[in-house]
């Protein structure tokens, strides 16, 4: 079926005429929505959606905005909406898509990623989490690390190590874990800013249903970079208006703040705000590209120029504002939900910007897959490549 933007706004308008948004119970109203296809609507029918292109997303999220319909907290559920719903519908079961898209989309079920370990965090494929095959469970023992939300969440998206006699790239299998479940033990990080966005996550002996493994045993590596090319999407290629994000919150200062100024910052700010349009312009190319197909390594780059650019800014926040930069806000223990860092400090935001070039991928790594996979340069030496995993040195 053809869509045009119109059709969409008739569907938005007929649902809202017989769903009073303001009389109904939010949780009702977003199921009634996903139900009715108008969740994600790029998503088949029956999965919250219409088939429809995503370009046509923005349409259907603008007109219930336009009447403040209630929304389902996507930062609150970032995880979930960016990595754990793409991976799940393309290599899902139709049984794990009727179970796990729904209340993850209405937030009735937060997500969490655990994937990186101490010991294997740049390079993934080296994790030792173990799962052991026990009659119709997985018997998992291991510790991940970095882990936004795990306090918080329900299910956990996990890769785990099921041979160990194969090179490690092979012998991964990707499971959805039951946070919730006995041998569980969630550890909050403090970081720098004197939050803990971030956990590390032990699991002894934690039983998982082979009903819950997503994709073929053994396949894991190759499920989650469905994972992690959507991840780097959502953190560095989201919609945004023009001086939105960090380069709005410093433009602002200058424009309002010309006391501030100093002989030659002018030209910095320029070439970031320059760098900032040019960043935004091309996620939006990437989001197009996306309406037709699988994210690819072009959101690598995205993401990586993201990440330089955020720090760079910031910094040039802390310039510009003198010792006005130099205060901090609280440094009490929080372990917030949602980091919403453009009403936070300058020193925050600084401190903050530092992980950009951490999470969703280091900027070495994905330097690596942009030279190989867009530019097409000759691979790294990998010496270990076909070593079996149990023989790599620890």
């Amino acid at each position: 079926m053809d869509f045009a933007a119109e059709d969409l706004r008739d569907r938005v308008r007929d649902f809202l005429s017989s769903h009073d948004h303001a009389a109904t119970d939010r949780l009702e109203f977003l199921r009634a929505r996903f139900d009715a296809g108008l969740a994600w609507i790029s998503f088949p029918v029956g999965l919250g959606g219409l088939g429809a292109p995503r370009a046509l997303q923005p349409v259907v999220d603008g007109e219930f905005g336009a009447v403040g319909a209630p929304n389902n907290e996507p930062l609150r559920i970032g995880i979930g909406l960016g990595m754990a719903a793409p991976t799940i519908l393309r290599h899902g079961t139709e049984e794990q898509r009727r179970r796990w898209l729904r209340p993850l989309w209405t937030g009735e079920e937060v997500w969490c990623q655990l994937f990186s370990e101490p010991g294997a965090g740049s390079d993934l494929a080296a994790l030792g989490t173990r799962a052991v095959r026990d009659g119709d469970d997985w018997v998992v023992n291991g510790q991940k690390v970095w882990t936004s939300l795990a306090h918080e969440a329900r299910w956990a998206i996990l890769i785990a190590r099921t041979d160990p006699t194969v090179p490690k790239h092979q012998g991964i299998t990707y499971f959805a874990a039951d946070m919730t479940a006995p041998g569980v033990e969630v550890r909050p990080l403090r970081q720098i800013t004197g939050e803990s966005e971030f956990n590390e996550v032990f699991l002894t002996d934690v039983r998982i249903p082979d009903a819950h493994r997503i994709g073929d045993v053994g396949d894991g590596w190759r499920v989650a970079q469905t994972t992690l090319m959507n991840e780097r999407v959502a953190i560095g290629g989201g919609a945004v208006p023009r001086e939105a994000g960090m380069i709005g919150v410093v433009a602002r200062t200058w424009r309002d703040r010309p006391d501030l100024r100093t002989p030659g910052q002018q030209d910095t700010l320029i070439r970031l705000w320059v760098a900032a349009e040019a960043g935004r312009l091309a996620a939006q190319r990437l989001r197009e590209q996306l309406a037709i197909g699988q994210p690819g390594a072009e959101g690598s780059a995205v993401k990586f120029a993201y990440s330089r650019l955020n720090q760079e800014i910031s910094g040039f926040e802390l310039e510009l504002l003198g010792e006005e930069g130099l205060r901090y806000e609280d440094y009490s223990m929080r372990r917030p939900s949602i980091v919403e860092w453009e009403r936070r400090s300058p020193g925050y935001r600084y401190l903050r910007a530092k992980g950009n070039s951490i999470e969703g991928g280091t900027s070495e790594i994905l330097a690596n897959i942009i030279a190989e996979r867009v530019l097409g340069l000759p691979s790294e030496i990998r010496v270990d490549k076909d070593l079996p995993w149990k023989d790599l040195p620890r």
